[in-house]
C-alpha cells in the first residue's frame, strides 16, 4: 500500500488487490497554517469548550474537602482568599461556620461584597487522646443503657464529646430554611463538626446509619471518631418532623 499525493489538501491511497488490480480512494487531509493564530473550525458534532480567560482556570480552587451535599447545600473546610473566585461561582446566599474563632477580616470583606450572610455556631474543636476512643464508646453505651444520656437536651453531657446538641439544632434550622440556599457549611478541616451536622441532616432525610457513617468516614478518613458517630446515632430528629424540607431525597 502506498500514498500518492494528488493536491495540497488531498491524497490518494493506492491499494492492490490479491488479483493485481488497483483500488484508488480519495482521502481528505486537513491543512493547518502554523503561521496564523486562527484555529481550524471544529468538526461537526463537536461541543465547543467553555471559554475561560487566561489565568482563570488556575483561580477556581475549591476549599479543602469541598463537596455538594444536596441541592443548594455544600460543605468544605475553612475557605481562604485562594478559594474566593470558586465560591463566587456557587452564588452563595449564606455560610454556616462551626468554628468558634472570630471570622477573618478578609473573609468578612468577601461576604460583604457578595451579599453572603454568615451564621456562626461556634463549636470548639476537640481531639480524643490516643486510646480513649474505646473508652468513649463504652462510656456512651453505659449511659445509654442506664437512660442517663439524653441527646435531646441543650448540650450533650458526655465529657469527651464537645459537639453541642443545641448548636447543631440551631444550625439545622438555618440549613433547612430554603431562603438561605445556596449555602456552604464549614468547620476547620471539613471533617468532624461539619460531618456531624451533615449526618444529622441525613437522619432527617431518613438515611440508614450505615450510609450516614460511610459518608462521614469518606471525609474524616483515618481520623473518624466513634464519639461523633455516637452523637449522630443518638441525635433526636423528632422535633423537626413538621419542618418543611426541600431536599432531593427527603421523602426516601
Amino acid at each position: 500500500m502506498k500514498l500518492i499525493e494528488k493536491t495540497m489538501n488531498k491524497s490518494i491511497k493506492e491499494e492492490e488487490k490479491d488479483d493485481g488490480s488497483k483500488i484508488f480512494q480519495t482521502i481528505e487531509v486537513a491543512k493547518v497554517d502554523h503561521r496564523s493564530n486562527v484555529s481550524p473550525p471544529p468538526s461537526a458534532g463537536t461541543t465547543p469548550l467553555l471559554e475561560v480567560s487566561t489565568g482563570d482556570e488556575f483561580s477556581l480552587l475549591p476549599p479543602l474537602n469541598f463537596a455538594m451535599v444536596d441541592n443548594g447545600i455544600f460543605r468544605s473546610g475553612f475557605p481562604d482568599s485562594t478559594n474566593f473566585s470558586f465560591l463566587k461561582t456557587l452564588g452563595l446566599r449564606s455560610i454556616i461556620s462551626l468554628c468558634p474563632e472570630a471570622y477573618p477580616e478578609n473573609n468578612m470583606q468577601f461576604l460583604k461584597s457578595n451579599g453572603i450572610k454568615l451564621f456562626q455556631f461556634g463549636i470548639k474543636g476537640s481531639k480524643c487522646l490516643p486510646g480513649l476512643e474505646n473508652e468513649v464508646w463504652l462510656h456512651l453505651r453505659k449511659h445509654q443503657k442506664e437512660g442517663s444520656y439524653t441527646n435531646g437536651n441543650s448540650k450533650t453531657t458526655e465529657p469527651f464529646v464537645n459537639i453541642s446538641d443545641y448548636k447543631i439544632r440551631e444550625a439545622l434550622k438555618v440549613l433547612l430554611d430554603e431562603k438561605n440556599h445556596p449555602l456552604l457549611i464549614h468547620c476547620n478541616r471539613g471533617k468532624h463538626r461539619t460531618g456531624c451536622l451533615v449526618g444529622c441532616m441525613r437522619k432527617l432525610q431518613k438515611w440508614c446509619l450505615t450510609s450516614i457513617f460511610d459518608e462521614y468516614k469518606r471525609f474524616a478518613a483515618a481520623k473518624a471518631r466513634i464519639s461523633d458517630q455516637m452523637f449522630m446515632e443518638l441525635f433526636d430528629v423528632s422535633s423537626f418532623k413538621n419542618t418543611p424540607m426541600s431536599f432531593s431525597c427527603s421523602s426516601s
